[in-house]
């Protein structure tokens, strides 16, 4: 059994550098052939990867669940949802990814729950001021009769943040909070009952043995006293990221609820970590979730948004490296992930396209696959010579471009619903996975079936075409990943270069990384030996849309 370091110097802790494969279970392997992925289907596939060198997995929801908004509407938050198997199926895949290994990361869920919540049955059921409604949000109507909502908030999935209860009585009622689908009501954080029972939650799944735990909207559950009206700004992403003084986003005492699970973790051996999802309008607000007491990691959104332009990138990186040295924590690099449009279409958009908003078959100027792929190998290759923590999303290994041709009937976004088809939603990321190029569903099961329709061209992408293809994007990750902890560049800082105005290029002790974001070939130094490149090449210029790491004589 591989041994998973258990004690860490401070300042080596393994999330400091660990590069994270982010799983979405429905979409993954499907071991039942029910058309949706499942634990025993990640068990059965561990073993690639392991060869693709990753250090750790973040499973996205896999708890009981009525499925309304993929297991982010979780009903028990201390079992796993009969889609996706059994408690005893989580604990087997636990283990053998151990053995193998490799960490596991568990999502988390604390904004909200399912209406199906024991919880939120109860209250609706005890009326108000009981406390069994002091656990979610709810606030008596405006208007005459209460007949409008408390306040005029939107929601991220489209139309109001507010729904209106019918009290037991029959009659019209309160009206509860959901940032998101009427099926998920906030939780109210101030309530003490609400802080207790996340403790135990949290206990309950480190007391299996899990690693950490990635924690959805960890910019939201606490919202301004009074609840004041507010109003987006135009295209502004629907997560917050681009917009300041949000009243149900980044509110300061949201602070204490991760010192106070901190604290709890540190209980635990093996460094466990806390990862957050925190949509946040800078890099130095963002960087306030990783201080030395609070989340020892959160994806950086600003990086993860930043299009493909060589100063903007190099900005960012930049900026990032002094925010979050400040606290003393790693920057935690990302491309994808389950809410954005895959990095490989998405670097080859030329309009914009704000988060949760998604491509699709009516989508003006849609990108040219070639040049996606190629920016995406070579954003993948900068990204994996950063200090730091990186997160992967699964198939981005592949290449894998976003899905734009899904057939509006088989959408099942609740962004799509709620905007009246206005936006495509998240389907286009979460397709399930080309296995095998000859095998039915492409090897995510063995019956064909499929939750969401794989295109025909995913064969090309097939983990066993790209296997046997020297040149595929799988082998260049698994050539980067091995280099990259050969080379430890998860740790230690880097030194700038000038490689002009279309270029980000710094130093990695003796290695060279470039990254040409021109429109023309940039030469090399004399006397440089390529170690890797995102595309081949031939001759002694780097091509447009491709990096390097490099050495000299």
């Amino acid at each position: 059994m591989a041994q998973l370091e258990q004690i860490a110097a401070p300042g080596s802790e393994w999330w400091r550098s660990a590069v994270i494969y982010q799983i979405y279970p429905r979409s993954f392997a499907d071991a039942s052939g029910d058309g949706i992925g499942d634990l025993p289907g990640i068990t059965s596939r561990l073993d690639s990867l392991r060869d693709l060198g990753i250090d750790a997995i973040w499973l996205s929801p896999f708890m009981t669940s009525p499925q309304k908004d993929a297991g982010y509407d979780v009903a028990d938050y201390r079992d796993v949802d009969p889609l996706f198997g059994t408690l005893a199926d989580f604990d087997e895949m636990l283990a053998e990814a151990h053995t193998r290994g490799i960490r596991v990361i568990v999502d988390l869920v604390p904004n909200h729950s399912s209406d199906q919540h024991v919880w939120f049955q109860e209250a609706l059921k005890a009326g108000p001021g009981s406390p069994e409604r002091a656990r979610y949000v709810f606030r008596d109507g405006k208007g005459k009769n209460g007949e409008l909502p408390p306040n005029n908030w939107e929601s991220v999935f489209g139309g109001g943040m507010w729904e209106r209860v019918v009290e037991a009585d029959g009659a019209p009622g309160q009206w509860y909070l959901h940032i998101f689908d009427p099926t998920q009501p906030d939780f109210d954080w101030t309530n003490e009952e609400v802080k207790e029972e996340f403790r135990s939650i949290l206990r309950f799944w480190l007391d299996r043995g899990v690693d950490g735990f990635r924690v959805d909207v960890a910019h939201g559950m606490v919202k301004e006293a009074g609840l004041p009206d507010y109003a987006p700004v135009a295209d502004a992403d629907s997560m917050g990221g681009g917009e300041e003084n949000v009243p149900y986003w980044g509110q300061n005492d949201v602070h204490d609820i991760y010192r106070d699970w901190h604290e709890l973790l540190a209980e635990y051996d093996g460094d466990r970590a806390l990862c957050g999802e925190a949509w946040l309008p800078t890099l130095k607000k963002t960087a306030l979730w990783v201080r030395p007491d609070e989340m020892h990691q959160t994806f950086n959104f600003p990086y993860l948004m930043t299009p493909w332009d060589a100063k903007a990138l190099g900005d960012v990186i930049r900026e990032s490296l002094d925010e979050f040295g400040k606290v003393g924590a790693p920057s935690t690099w990302v491309l994808s992930n389950h809410d954005v449009v895959r990095h490989a279409s998405r670097l080859a958009l030329t309009a914009d396209n704000p988060q949760g908003e998604g491509i699709g078959p009516e989508t003006p100027s849609k990108p040219d696959t070639k040049i996606g792929l190629a920016r995406a190998r070579a954003a993948t290759m900068l990204m994996l010579a950063l200090p730091g923590s990186a997160y992967l999303y699964q198939g981005e290994e592949l290449g894998l471009p976003e899905a734009m041709e899904i057939p509006d009937e088989f959408r099942q976004d609740p962004t799509w619903f709620r905007t009246n088809g206005e936006r495509y939603g998240r389907d286009g990321c979460r397709v399930p996975l080309p296995w095998e190029a000859d095998a039915p569903a492409f090897g995510f099961n063995g019956t064909g079936l499929s939750w969401l329709p794989q295109p025909a061209e995913w064969a090309t992408y097939a983990r066993d075409t790209e296997t046997a293809d020297e040149s595929s994007t799988l082998s260049l990750y698994k050539r980067l990943l091995s280099a990259r902890r050969e080379r430890g560049f998860g740790s230690g800082s880097l030194v700038w270069e000038d490689a002009g105005k279309d270029a980000v290029a710094f130093r990695r002790g003796d290695v060279h990384v470039l990254a040409n974001l021109g429109t023309k070939p940039l030469p090399l130094p004399a006397g440089a030996t390529v170690v890797l490149a995102s595309q081949s090449f031939t001759g002694a210029a780097v091509p447009v849309d491709t990096a390097v790491w490099y050495t000299t004589a």
